[in-house]
């Protein structure tokens, strides 16, 4: 009869889908790592469920010796059965917190290695993933799936694996010691049980699927709202978003709802066939007692199996559906592991070796889409220590280069493409991390940490002191703004650096790439922010910067790229001019009109400013 337990029959349906099978295999490596506690905490468990079954067993013989004699019932009991009751009932619960305590380390130690482990690959990923994907429901795909590999071995190991070795002892015990209708009903409530219950929570799991992925819509779409609360509020939109937020929640409300009917429905349904079997059990215990082939202590014995086995299997629904779900939260969060990473190292990857730097961009032809080309054989070396600018109109390319330079995207790996060399070698063929550290960026979109002014500094190297964040500071003329705050250094930049005005975040960023001092520099619109004052200021550092530097600086205002040793100018993802200031402007090209053009816009500005200030002062004399 053993071999008609349940116990197999429990996991089988979760653990006949592949992805399931995928997912444990994937986790079980983090868990191996600590073979000695895994197998000590096993055997706690067992040792608990021994204790706990032989309580029932002490019981019954405590009931039997009480119809006993008086005087031997007084003897027995108090001395030997109800010191063993006693010992067993503290024995379960001994070996069960050993067993949590013993493993603890194990799961904290696995959520801990697989988070990082998914941290870690996320910012190894290309720029294209982070675009392409929502952060918040990003964000609660992990949190999810770490939070998942607690629960799943909280449920595995401390409640279904001890109630199918619980069972396993009860039918044995049961087999021997009575009658054998005693296991056919047990088996059979068992198994009624066990498949209505993962039938129905099977058909249950497409709802909590559909309420979980409105909840990431809902999460995802707050979060999106909350990080451009300052276009909210320009649009006056908070109307617009509540309604746009409540339309998703709305629609998870639903989902949850239905998810609690059908969960009503399962507990009814387990309620019945547990009353039923609870029912068959005690009707044959009592028949047997009455015909004298069982005792009092039988029916008692039978009956706490019966409490024993039924209670932890009123949980089963739940804990069959929150196993099913932990695998699919984990298999979401491996999914991320798993991910592709479009840009990664070459197996012979060679670190870039420090010293001044070479950059050749070589017939370069990229597309972030197949559709849609946006370089096209661009071609030019910058030159240790030089300075070349890329000027042109928006969305000609300017900031691609320097996202290739950077490796956030490649080019094609076919050599008749072209390619990036610093000092001849293929960018394709050195280390991510050597490349990176040997650049330092002034974006045009400059996002802080929400942190302090000073760690946005240090930022650009971790290492720095004090002294090196002043400087670094001062030379960006950033320096006098701080020390006028109540907090300096120590001011908080909130949400996105969003306290910081747009200008005193690119000179925050100036700064840290200033300190970071890196052989190549990139400077794309690094004034962008700026009023003429502070830009001319700042400018004058930048040169100074340069000097020595391998310097690529992408612009608009072309003011700021005169003194480059050597400008390109681009025009839909192809280089349409090149050489010095003086020299494209005697050529009369596109650079020369884009030159003429700004200068009558900075005329026509100062035009305006000076009628502005004259009627200002025409209205202070009438006043007077």
């Amino acid at each position: 009869m053993r071999r008609a337990s349940p116990s197999a029959a429990l996991p089988g349906p979760l653990l006949a889908e592949p992805k399931a099978w995928q997912t444990i295999k994937s986790l079980l490596p983090y868990l191996l790592a600590w073979k000695g506690r895994v197998v000590v905490a096993l055997a706690c468990l067992i040792c608990a469920k021994i204790a706990n079954v032989a309580v029932p067993l002490i019981f019954k013989d405590i009931i039997d010796t009480l119809g006993m004699p008086a005087d031997k019932a007084m003897l027995l009991v108090p001395l030997g059965l109800v010191g063993a009751y006693g010992v067993l009932r503290f024995s379960t619960s001994l070996f069960t917190e050993l067993r949590e305590l013993i493993f603890a380390r194990v799961t904290q130690r696995a959520v801990r290695t697989i988070s990082l482990q998914v941290f870690e690959h996320l910012h190894a990923l290309s720029l294209r993933f982070h675009l392409e994907r929502q952060t918040g429901g990003l964000t609660r795909d992990i949190e999810r799936g770490t939070r998942a590999i607690g629960s799943l071995i909280s449920y595995t190991l401390y409640s279904i694996l001890p109630t199918l070795v619980e069972i396993s002892l009860v039918l044995g015990i049961l087999f021997v010691k009575y009658d054998i209708s005693f296991v056919l009903i047990t088996v059979a409530t068992l198994i009624v049980y066990i498949t209505l219950t993962i039938t129905i929570t099977n058909w249950r799991t497409h709802l909590r699927r559909e309420a979980n992925e409105l909840d990431s819509a809902a999460n995802s779409r707050a979060i999106d709202s909350l990080l451009n609360y300052e276009t909210v509020k320009y649009f006056n939109n908070e109307a617009y978003e509540a309604r746009r937020y409540d339309g998703q929640m709305s629609k998870w409300e639903a989902a949850q709802v239905k998810s609690q009917m059908s969960l009503s429905f399962l507990n009814l349904s387990q309620a019945l066939v547990i009353s039923i079997g609870v029912a068959l059990m005690m009707w044959r215990a009592t028949a047997g007692v009455a015909a004298g082939s069982m005792t009092v202590g039988d029916i008692v014995l039978v009956n706490a199996f019966l409490i024993q086995l039924y209670i932890p299997l009123n949980f089963l629904g739940v804990l069959y559906r929150e196993i099913r779900q932990s695998l699919t939260d984990i298999e979401r969060m491996f999914t991320l592991m798993h991910q592709n990473r479009e840009v990664q190292d070459s197996p012979d990857a060679q670190a870039l070796p420090a010293g001044s730097c070479a950059v050749a961009f070589e017939h370069v032809s990229f597309s972030y889409e197949p559709k849609r080309q946006i370089l096209f054989d661009v071609d030019f070396v910058i030159p240790a220590g030089k300075t070349v600018a890329v000027v042109g109109h928006s969305g000609s390319g300017k900031s691609t280069l320097a996202r290739l330079l950077y490796r956030f995207y490649d080019v094609a790996t076919d050599a008749a493409m072209g390619g990036i060399r610093i000092n001849g070698s293929d960018i394709r063929q050195l280390t991510q991390s050597s490349l990176r550290a040997a650049i330092g960026i002034v974006p045009q979109d400059t996002v802080l940490f929400n942190d302090t002014i000073h760690y946005n500094i240090q930022y650009g190297r971790p290492g720095a002191s004090e002294a090196e964040v002043i400087a670094a500071s001062r030379a960006a003329q950033l320096h006098e703004f701080i020390a006028r705050l109540p907090d300096g250094y120590q001011t908080r930049v909130g949400e996105r650096g969003l306290k910081l005005s747009g200008g005193e975040k690119q000179r925050v960023a100036i700064a840290r790439a200033l300190l970071k001092n890196p052989p190549i520099m990139i400077f794309d619109e690094a004034t962008s922010a700026l009023d003429s004052k502070t830009e001319q200021a700042i400018q004058g550092q930048l040169d100074q910067a340069a000097i020595g530097r391998t310097t690529l600086v992408i612009a608009h205002r072309l003011s700021t790229v005169m003194n480059a040793d050597e400008i390109l100018v681009l025009d839909q993802g192809r280089i349409v001019e090149r050489g010095n200031h003086r020299g494209l402007l005697e050529s009369n090209g596109a650079y020369a009109q884009m030159w003429a053009l700004q200068q009558q816009e900075e005329e026509d500005l100062s035009e305006t400013e000076t009628l502005d200030s004259r009627k200002m002062d025409s209205n202070a004399e009438q006043v007077a």
